[in-house]
């Protein structure tokens, strides 16, 4: 497959979707060792729905494929969705699918790359996200680049036969100091 450096990191590098992985996509939102932790394992994922979701997504203005820089292989994908340009927000979706390069610092560094897109690009104020209560690995994730917890919903969603909270985190612009995009001109 073919990828596109947009957003260059040290180790990953950001690409825009295309729907010819879509058979990927379906392998990993088929996974519980995955969709567990997004909260989607309710949910059955068709290849043809995973490829009519890439089709309708394709031209958002921050969704991406992470791609690991060494080898070019697609390892998750990372967002900004429900952009408000008028009140400067967005909320972050992320997922690391390949299972091998989970606990390597990928997502962190996916993460910082499209805080700094969403904010130095986008002139974003405030990137949300939501996250499951007992995801402590995403948790510490998040933290160590900068979100803050400002809420939790309690017992909101069901999973193997319990209930998890969601825990509300955000970080603002001025929060965000530094610059990850290695590729960028000026």
């Amino acid at each position: 497959m073919k990828y596109f450096k947009k957003l260059v990191g040290e180790k990953v590098y950001l690409s825009p979707k295309n729907v010819e992985d879509s058979g990927i996509f379906t392998e990993w939102l088929n996974d519980f060792q995955t969709s567990d932790y997004i909260g989607r394992s309710s949910q059955i994922m068709t290849q043809e729905a995973e490829k009519e979701y890439l089709e309708k997504h394709l031209n958002d203005e921050a969704s991406f494929f992470i791609i690991e820089e060494k080898t070019n292989k697609l390892i998750g994908t990372v967002n900004l969705e429900h952009i408000s340009h008028v009140n400067r927000r967005a909320t972050l979706g992320i997922f690391i699918g390949d299972k091998e390069s989970r606990n390597k610092g990928y997502g962190a560094e996916a993460i910082n790359l499209i805080l700094d897109y969403g904010f130095n690009y986008l002139n974003l104020n405030n990137i949300k996200l939501d996250v499951l209560g007992f995801n402590e690995r995403a948790i510490a994730c998040y933290k160590k680049c900068g979100f803050k917890e400002y809420g939790r919903r309690r017992k909101c969603v069901f999973l193997n036969g319990k209930h998890y909270d969601i825990v509300e985190m955000d970080i603002l612009a001025e929060e965000f100091k530094c610059e990850y995009i290695k590729n960028k001109n000026i």
